[in-house]
């Protein structure tokens, strides 16, 4: 072999030790990227759709929000929270989902690994923590107003029907137990909250650790985006429980 041959050779090399570097750099770019979304998914936060109007106008059909998982393991549930939580037992009644193509199957279950999909929403309901364990809460008071440990609210994320004189078209006055929630729509009159599941295993209350986290932000639409508010306004007057 010649050195002109030799020469020529060389480039060549280097070509493919250049490809073959910048797939394998490439690989393990997309595998850390895959590791950390899925950690990010698993123990931060969790993107969810809205699949109801239970929660309008706070929430609209078909919004994206992002949801904390660190509430509750880290971070205590407080009264104003939006919470995502998964089926006490008996709230839901939805219908099977159709077949979908396999190929399909397998792009979600990809995109759902790494927080992308949110195809779980179904199987998730969301409302706002109106009562913590050990809370008295009734409805309604002269003025139609619910209170919390004997303290009216005024509850501005409401969307009552025309007409409405009170919070609630249903009447209550239960005590949230241990280890326990109770949950309201904002939308008040559209909502199969916790007024209406007392004939559940659960009577209504949401266990605590059913909790997937507490929704902060509206994803999507881009129009729609923004910060979801506790109302503190509304619940930092109330006392303790008991």
């Amino acid at each position: 072999m010649t050195e002109e041959s030799v020469a020529a050779d060389q480039p060549a090399a280097q070509r493919r030790r250049s490809t073959v570097s910048f797939l394998r750099d490439l690989l393990i770019i997309i595998v850390v990227a895959l590791l950390v979304s899925f950690l990010v998914k698993t123990f931060l936060i969790r993107s969810f759709y809205i699949p109801s109007g239970s929660m309008e106008n706070t929430l609209q059909i078909d919004d994206r929000i992002i949801v904390n998982e660190l509430v509750p393991g880290m971070v205590d549930i407080n009264r104003g929270d939006v919470v995502v939580f998964t089926d006490p037992g008996g709230w839901l009644d939805n219908p099977p989902a159709p077949a979908q193509p396999w190929l399909v199957q397998v792009w979600d279950g990809l995109l759902n690994a790494v927080g992308l999909s949110v195809s779980d929403s179904n199987d998730h309901l969301i409302k706002r923590v109106i009562g913590l364990p050990g809370d008295r809460v009734e409805c309604c008071n002269a003025l139609g107003q619910m209170s919390v440990n004997g303290v009216p609210l005024n509850e501005p994320y409401l969307l009552l029907p025309q007409g409405a004189q009170a919070v609630s078209a249903k009447s209550f006055d239960i005590t949230v137990p241990k280890n326990s929630l109770w949950v309201m729509g904002d939308n008040r009159y559209n909502s199969k909250d916790s007024r209406y599941n007392g004939n559940t295993p659960g009577k209504g209350f949401v266990p605590i650790d059913n909790v997937v986290g507490r929704a902060f932000v509206i994803s999507w639409p881009i129009d729609r985006w923004g910060w979801l508010s506790d109302y503190p306004q509304t619940f930092d007057g109330i006392p303790a429980a008991g």
